[in-house]
């Protein structure tokens, strides 16, 4: 799955406002309970939390809906805007701009 790493502050507060469909990656330097909004998002979402590789937690996110609050710490979020079969448990993998779980 294509996605695009946010690399800077203001492109991880931007996220998804005001742009079209697709995959943004959030990494940060430690385990961090990210907080998401959904204000100026056109479309749902899905967040996917990742930490030491695997999905912690998964949220649904419709826009204009406020912020969502994590339950779990993360070190990195996948805004996926695309339909997918990630689910809480898989290993998974983000390389360069790809973004893939990892098969037993």
């Amino acid at each position: 799955m294509k996605v695009k790493i946010c690399k800077t502050l203001i492109s991880q507060i931007r996220g998804l406002m005001f742009s079209r469909k697709k995959n943004l990656v959030f990494v940060y330097d430690k385990p961090t309970l990210v907080d998401l909004h959904m204000l100026f998002v056109f479309f749902p979402i899905d967040a996917l939390y990742i930490n030491d590789g695997r999905i912690v937690e998964i949220k649904h996110m419709k826009p204009f809906r406020g912020t969502y609050k994590a339950k779990h710490y993360a070190t990195s979020v996948i805004e996926l805007s695309e339909k997918h079969s990630f689910s809480v448990g898989n290993k998974v993998i983000i390389k360069e701009n790809e973004f893939y779980k990892v098969e037993k």
